[in-house]
């Protein structure tokens, strides 16, 4: 039951970081043909930085201690990655710098998508799996009464 509770809680973190990067590449998407002013673009981008540094965080630490250590040891590096842009203070996009590094900060949110949407296969997997087990052994253990 436990197994399937964590599994929920990785899922739900995944979701919330698959969101966070979908909305940041939409709000660029935008602003590269011009749907979006550079000032809103940039607040509405910056406004869910922080989150997903800590969502993401969130999730490594949450692999870690429950001992998943592969699934630790591909999301590490993402962390890491996000811990050195919030020391260096590059986490967060420059209203005048925008179009400059636009296609580089598209570039680095579609390498994340593809790695949070991996582990979100990998959590939807998981999830149907001790699903299906939790359901398969409650009904075995019913039948033994």
């Amino acid at each position: 039951m436990w197994n399937l509770i964590f599994w929920i809680i990785c899922l739900l973190i995944n979701l919330g970081l698959l969101a966070i990067v979908f909305y940041s590449l939409l709000c660029l998407t935008d602003l590269e043909v011009d749907q979006m002013d550079p000032f809103v673009a940039t607040a509405n981008i910056n406004r869910w930085i922080l989150l997903e540094f800590a969502l993401q965080a969130a999730l490594s630490i949450l692999l870690l201690f429950t001992g998943h250590w592969i699934l630790f040891l591909v999301a590490v590096p993402l962390t890491c990655y996000h811990a050195m842009l919030f020391i260096r203070r590059q986490h967060l996009i420059d209203v005048t710098e925008v179009f400059r590094n636009l296609n580089t900060d598209k570039k680095h949110r579609m390498i994340k998508l593809g790695v949070y949407m991996i582990f979100f296969t990998i959590c939807i997997f998981r999830v149907v799996l001790f699903a299906v087990n939790l359901i398969i052994n409650d009904d075995d253990d019913i039948d033994s009464y």
